[in-house]
């Protein structure tokens, strides 16, 4: 892992916080960014025809303090979409995320069931964010009106209803976890909520001695950014025919895009083989048909994965 962005000293030094929502459409992820900026500037599935298709950002100022930029990006796990798109949106991410990015939202649902995309969370944030993300990565439970209803804690929906890799994450990530009710009108619940995401926002950023996270592909982003700013600045240094200043700009900028085409190429070959991966692993499932001494027919089936450590989910 690099770690090339600016220190922090505290809110006062006005540093602005680089907070991404990452999830499949249909978690809450643009409603938990929307709680997160406290007014509705996401447009979520339940409010569109269609899904978060571009990264989009937003800045705010919130009550403690904090200045954040969430952005929101394609539902990562959504088989309607290409991993060409993913990654050429991604790489559009980086590029938004001046400084580094401080911390990744990971928003899952404790309404409905993990789907089988979901299953390849981990593999999906390393290739797309490179392999140390979890470091910075906090997990969101969407649904908590439900649990509630139910009379439940995250903590006991967790233990009944947990898969592994959801174990894994968690885990690997600190077990840094908040859980979200998007639906309340309740200001002091919602003002609670954010307030515990934030404050893991600020444990990742004292770990981390306030630095954000950045990896080769953001340098190589950030370095290309440069060096057509430069260029531009070298142009308008000279003193050019206005025709011949826009025809050369125009050269720069189809330099520079494909200089973000290749880096995405890069990035999209990377998310293709962790997915495939993942699929090979899914493929691996084994069933045997077997019989009790009543005659019974039996089904067990066994599903390759890697070994983890602890056997349960927990909430620190």
């Amino acid at each position: 892992m690099n770690k090339g962005g600016a220190e922090q000293e505290g809110h006062s030094s006005k540093q602005v916080e680089n907070i991404v929502l990452v999830g499949r459409t249909g978690n809450g992820k643009s409603a938990t960014g929307n709680r997160l900026i406290g007014k509705r500037v996401f447009v979520s599935k339940a409010h569109a025809s269609g899904v978060t298709m571009k990264c989009q950002t937003h800045e705010s100022v919130t009550k403690d303090g904090h200045r954040i930029n969430v952005i929101d990006t394609p539902g990562l796990f959504d088989i309607a979409l290409s991993a060409e798109f993913i990654s050429k949106e991604i790489v559009r991410c980086l590029t938004l995320a001046e400084g580094g990015i401080h911390a990744v939202i990971l928003v899952l649902s404790a309404r409905t069931r993990m789907t089988q995309e979901e299953e390849s969370t981990l593999s999906t944030l390393q290739a797309l964010f490179g392999s140390q993300i979890l470091a910075y990565v906090i997990v969101v439970f969407t649904g908590g009106d439900v649990l509630e209803e139910n009379n439940e804690t995250l903590e006991e929906y967790l233990g009944r209803d947990c898969p592994a890799f959801i174990r894994e994450v968690i885990k690997l990530s600190g077990n840094r976890m908040v859980l979200f009710d998007n639906r309340t009108h309740d200001e002091g619940k919602k003002a609670e909520q954010v307030h515990k995401l934030l404050s893991l926002v600020d444990k990742i950023q004292k770990t981390h001695h306030g630095e954000a996270y950045t990896d080769d592909m953001y340098h190589e982003i950030k370095a290309e950014q440069h060096k057509l700013l430069k260029k531009h600045e070298e142009l308008q240094s000279k003193n050019h025919p206005p025709d011949l200043v826009s025809l050369m700009k125009d050269k720069l900028q189809a330099s520079y895009q494909e200089k973000m085409d290749q880096m995405s190429s890069t990035m999209e070959k990377k998310l293709k083989t962790a997915l495939e991966e993942q699929d090979n692993m899914s493929s691996a499932l084994s069933a045997t048909v077997g019989f009790l001494p009543d005659g019974m027919p039996t089904l067990s089936v066994s599903v390759p994965m890697k070994p983890l450590r602890g056997g349960h989910c927990s909430i620190l």
